[in-house]
């Protein structure tokens, strides 16, 4: 099943594409595996997932070492700062950066391991209260202070809007948060390329497509619904 279900994912994305006439290379879909067991995503990357998705420090390190070498894992879920260092060299890309000390962690922790490490800057687009993320307002300054960082890279940001029945609601936040990245990067920062925009999920990642997004995190309509149940 996961199989067909990543097969009609990946049309989706390319008719996404085509509407907003853009590339379908100019995306990268996002296998969200978080809570799902080694064998289904191993029918994911027999479908052609490369990209993973995981919400969890422990579950990047439990998979890690038992799926194939050319898996592109992205952690993008809430990240503790004491837990930094287990993801060092193992991730391509850190999307929740949501604080300066966070982004410090990062930092110390790269130099310390002799890796460079790739972040987004996670913004709560829509103020919401149960979500983490920093406000519109606070980006720039974020961005600003953790650019100046040794041995990681702000590649763009990320943003996770309100859960709604119609996608069509959530694409002003999309919208915002382009304009967010053009305004940052009109600036010309050092070591701040804003060319990642992680937006769009199982509900609206078609919308997230057409309003510029160039990462979507699929999980529940590829692996279907999540069981916390599951062991590894």
């Amino acid at each position: 099943m996961v199989a067909e279900n990543f097969a009609e994912v990946e049309k989706r994305v390319c008719a996404a594409c085509e509407r907003a006439g853009r590339n379908r290379s100019d995306v990268t879909l996002i296998a969200v595996s978080k809570t799902k067991p080694v064998p289904m995503l191993e029918e994911a990357y027999a479908a052609g997932a490369r990209d993973f998705g995981e919400n969890k420090v422990q579950e990047i390190m439990d998979k890690y070492p038992v799926l194939p070498e050319d898996i592109r894992w992205h952690m993008i879920g809430h990240l503790q700062r004491n837990k930094v260092k287990y993801l060092m060299g193992r991730v391509v890309l850190i999307h929740s950066v949501d604080s300066l000390r966070l982004a410090e962690e990062i930092s110390a922790q790269s130099v310390k391991h002799d890796v460079d490490t790739d972040i987004l800057i996670e913004v709560n687009i829509a103020g919401e209260e149960s979500k983490f993320g920093i406000s519109r307002d606070e980006t720039i300054n974020l961005v600003e202070e953790a650019a100046k960082l040794p041995r990681i890279h702000i590649k763009g940001l990320m943003a996770v809007p309100p859960f709604v029945d119609d996608p069509e609601d959530n694409r002003g936040y999309f919208r915002e948060i382009k304009e967010l990245s053009v305004d940052i990067s009109a600036k010309k920062l050092d070591n701040v390329s804003m060319c990642m925009l992680s937006m769009g999920m199982t509900g609206d990642f078609e919308v997230a497509i057409e309003e510029g997004a160039t990462l979507v995190r699929v999980g529940t309509a590829i692996f279907g619904e999540r069981d916390y149940g599951n062991k590894l």
